[in-house]
């Protein structure tokens, strides 16, 4: 008898039971990764501005022109590596959208698709649409740093695509040129598309530059490399992102686009494009405006039991629970939500096989100061 299911394994996102949990018990939600503070004043005012100018109706499937001629400046800007606006860059409903695409344009059943563990939640489902297998490889699990070895050890005849993500949700960790030059050793001479989760591009710490793969000419041919606006200017409610990938890979992933959302909300593409153009120190001090939230909420995390690890990018923080409770991830963020009143997120539904004793649990800093100081206040209690 054939399955009722095509997702067996899949239910409700950790996220969004974690945020009702949060919203029935009144507790401070430092679990979903969504900003409580304003997005930019000239992005409102663009998007305002695009909509009385009749910016209504349907965008071109690939994005309004000039958003894409923006955003192959900025990528030429940060990264020195101009795509072909027209035939490399491509506007889509989110970066989840995007990730969706990419797997979907190039995997086929029968196929492998390697996953580094933990990895972003929605990687796998659409590995599984496509009627593919995802392979997992752990990355360490206190430093969450790559084991190229395993990696390799990994591949076999049936690799269609590696999948990466720096910096990382959840960690934070972040690929250092290093990492870079490992990966290109391990793709050369290989078929595997590379697909490249840099949402967290511009959230970068401690004077480190971002890795990204449009800089690696060897990396960049062969990848979808995904970006997120909703991340980068803390609107995450208006789902745009973007894929910049070679045409031969763009040409197939436009097709998946095509039929999957068709196009992406127009007004806020033309806010997007005046946005990039006008104002990109907001980008470029980024990374500065987080580290300031990060530094802050450390330092209140060390007067409580919790312990803190490194967070070289990224908007989360990972604390080590050991001290106040042997509950497994899940049982601990409920108890956490429901008994103190602060949502935060388990690692293991990031897991194919979480590590075995492993005491971490995810909370959000892309906060204001008041929603912070209202979670420390009730963590101290712990």
């Amino acid at each position: 008898m054939r399955p009722e299911s095509k997702l067996p394994n899949v239910g409700t996102t950790i996220f969004t039971v974690m945020s009702q949990l949060a919203a029935e018990h009144g507790a401070v939600n430092l679990g979903q990764g969504f900003p409580d503070f304003e997005v930019p004043p000239r992005l409102v005012e663009e998007l305002d501005r695009a909509m009385r100018a009749g910016h209504n109706q349907y965008a071109p499937m690939t994005g309004v022109p000039a958003l894409r001629q923006a955003i192959a400046a900025k990528t030429a800007r940060v990264y020195g590596h101009v795509p072909d606006a027209d035939a490399e860059v491509t506007v889509t409903s989110g970066a989840t959208e995007a990730l969706f695409n990419a797997i979907h344009a190039v995997v086929r059943a029968g196929d492998e698709v390697i996953v580094l563990d933990p990895a972003y939640d929605s990687y796998e489902p659409a590995i599984d649409l496509a009627g593919a297998r995802a392979v997992h490889v752990p990355l360490d699990p206190r430093t969450f740093a790559a084991d190229w070895d395993a990696v390799r050890a990994a591949v076999t005849p049936r690799t269609r695509m590696l999948i990466v993500n720096s910096p990382h949700n959840p960690s934070g960790a972040t690929f250092s040129a290093g990492d870079m030059a490992a990966l290109e050793a391990l793709l050369d001479g290989t078929g595997i598309v590379l697909l490249s989760d840099e949402v967290y591009e511009h959230i970068v710490f401690d004077g480190a530059r971002h890795e990204s793969v449009l800089r690696y000419p060897a990396l960049r041919e062969r990848a979808f490399v995904v970006s997120s606006f909703g991340k980068t200017y803390h609107c995450t409610g208006w789902k745009i992102g973007y894929c910049i990938a070679p045409p031969r890979l763009s040409a197939e992933f436009r097709k998946v686009h095509q039929y999957n959302v068709f196009c992406t909300f127009a007004p806020a593409q033309h806010a997007f494009a005046a946005m990039l153009e006008a104002e990109p120190a907001h980008y470029e001090g980024l990374g500065a405006f987080y580290q300031a939230k990060r530094d802050d909420f450390r330092e209140q995390l060390l007067g409580t039991r919790l312990k803190p690890l490194p967070v070289p990018g990224g908007y989360f923080q990972l604390v080590d629970y050991a001290e106040v409770s042997d509950l497994d991830d899940a049982a601990f963020c409920r108890w956490l939500t429901v008994e103190h009143g602060v949502a935060a997120i388990p690692l293991s539904p990031f897991y194919a096989e979480p590590p075995a004793g492993q005491r971490l649990a995810r909370l959000c800093f892309a906060k204001n100061p008041a929603t912070l100081n209202a979670a420390i206040e009730r963590l101290m209690k712990l």
